[in-house]
């Protein structure tokens, strides 16, 4: 998300030349005022914008130019202007309101009122704001930064560029690591796992590997904020394909298919539940049922050792 917010950030506020702009606007006068713009010549990038909205009034980049060239200039009110219309526009063309939220909120920071920068703000960071960078170097913040409205909003925009961080996300971390797996009634060695964390922590991503007949699969956990539940898709090497859901209950990764119709004309709901037994062994059980869960059969119950040479490197070790 954060990559695609980027963007779509670029796209919107770096010149493009179409056919119909070059027609409307001389290109040499949109690059005059970008390089001005670039060099941060803002005394002349504003009055060079001003003449492009004026010929352009749809063009949501020029608007948004012209404002941070206003601001520059202390030519607040012009800034504040340029800013609303670049929203308005934005909302035809897909330029994020958050850009213009936050660049209205500085504006009103540069102009001592808190009040106002604080709304904006806060609008900025409800519409998705990421870029946590710019709360800690713009220089508008600085009388502002000990202000609890102001933390409060950091770990806000925070939030909205690692969501992964919550501790809803490391509720399955027990998981992580390299595994030898066997039965839980002993005998040969059944596979091995590797488990990794990916996607900037919000998807943990398991590798299964059969010890004997070359069969292996994968499945992508995650939990669902939308839907309050932990949700695992698993793929494999025989077609197969399993959508679990579930939470953890009791410290147990509890999972739950629905009645999933078979070949045989029954239907199969399974129940998969992962018990985290100490730092170097997690218990996997799984059930199925083909009477809508009155009676339920054992499908497999394997007990994941940590990898040896992994174990040493484990936390804690």
């Amino acid at each position: 998300m954060s990559a695609l917010r980027s963007m779509i950030l670029i796209c919107i506020l770096t010149p493009v030349v179409t056919n119909a702009q070059s027609a409307a606007t001389p290109i040499a006068a949109e690059s005059s005022a970008d390089a001005a713009y670039t060099a941060h010549q803002w005394t002349e990038a504003e009055a060079l914008y001003t003449t492009l909205v004026q010929e352009q009034t749809q063009n949501p980049r020029f608007c948004y130019r012209l404002g941070v060239s206003a601001r520059a200039t202390e030519h607040f009110e012009l800034a504040l202007t340029s800013f609303g219309k670049a929203k308005e526009l934005g909302t035809k063309t897909g330029l994020p309101s958050w850009v213009t939220d936050y660049e209205t909120a500085i504006t009103y920071a540069a102009m001592g009122d808190a009040t106002h920068a604080f709304a904006s703000l806060k609008a900025a960071a409800d519409a998705g704001y990421i870029q946590v960078n710019r709360l800690d170097s713009d220089h508008e913040w600085d009388t502002l930064r000990t202000d609890p409205q102001f933390t409060a909003l950091v770990k806000q925009v925070q939030h909205n560029a690692t969501p992964c961080d919550d501790a809803k996300f490391r509720e399955f971390d027990f998981w992580l690591g390299d595994w030898d797996v066997t039965a839980a009634a002993g005998g040969p060695q059944q596979g091995t796992s590797h488990i990794s964390k990916e996607m900037n922590g919000c998807v943990i991503w398991e590798n299964w590997t059969s010890a004997a007949n070359g069969y292996f699969g994968k499945s992508y956990n995650t939990y669902n904020v939308n839907l309050g539940k932990w949700e695992q898709y698993w793929v494999d090497s025989s077609a197969g394909v399993i959508f679990f859901s579930g939470n953890l209950k009791d410290g147990v990764m509890d999972y739950w298919t629905d009645d999933v119709p078979q070949p045989n004309g029954t239907k199969l709901r399974r129940h998969l539940q992962f018990f985290n037994l100490s730092p170097d062994k997690v218990r996997q059980f799984s059930q199925g049922s083909t009477d809508g869960g009155k009676t339920w059969n054992v499908e497999y119950d394997f007990i994941y050792n940590r990898h040896v040479a992994a174990q040493a490197a484990a936390p804690g070790k």
